[in-house]
């Protein structure tokens, strides 16, 4: 089933193009892959990247939306990303980087499209676990800037994934949830009082 990409803001698009064209931001990138790149390079695949940054006593997410990431492509694979952030003037160019990531994003989308319903991806990252997922929303029409995880939505650790979390192995929401709240974060966060 395809997956339905949400659609960046152009400003973020823009940011990133014009960073692609600029030989002293790719430069200084510290990227080898995309300064190796040979031939034209195209931003794809932009997804927005939430943060999960607490899980209330009820069990209800508390996501913001961070930025929003593209990879890069060179010919047929991805050798690097590119992410944006929003600033108090619109969305600007933040950085390049590669890594394992870049891969598993794309392997953990190439599953995504093999699943018999559709759905919205989007990149839910757990900073307490130095952890990211894809997200898999359930809603294709929602704005994928918005929102937090439903019970049940995907989540798809992508590798390396912390001990004990297999990478690339989907879980709802209401099952994987819980578990990663408990490990990343103490009691008093989850709406006890401090």
């Amino acid at each position: 089933m395809p997956l339905h990409v949400p659609p960046a803001p152009a400003p973020a698009l823009r940011s990133v193009l014009t960073a692609l064209s600029s030989p002293t931001a790719v430069r200084e990138a510290r990227t080898p892959s995309l300064l190796r790149a040979q031939g034209p390079v195209a931003a794809e695949l932009p997804l927005p990247v939430h943060v999960l940054d607490r899980v209330t006593a009820e069990g209800v997410s508390a996501t913001r939306l961070a930025g929003w990431r593209f990879l890069i492509r060179c010919g047929e694979r991805a050798v690097a990303a590119a992410e944006t952030m929003l600033t108090p003037d619109g969305w600007a160019f933040s950085h390049f980087f590669e890594g394992p990531y870049i891969t598993s994003t794309e392997r953990a989308l190439r599953q995504a499209e093999t699943m018999p319903q559709p759905y919205q991806p989007r990149l839910l990252s757990v900073p307490g676990l130095y952890m990211l997922t894809l997200w898999l929303h359930e809603d294709c029409t929602a704005d994928g800037a918005t929102g937090h995880p439903a019970a049940t939505d995907l989540l798809v650790p992508l590798a390396p994934a912390p001990p004990g979390i297999a990478a690339h192995r989907p879980h709802r929401v209401a099952e994987l949830l819980p578990v990663l709240t408990h490990r990343a974060t103490p009691t008093r966060l989850l709406g006890s009082p401090a």
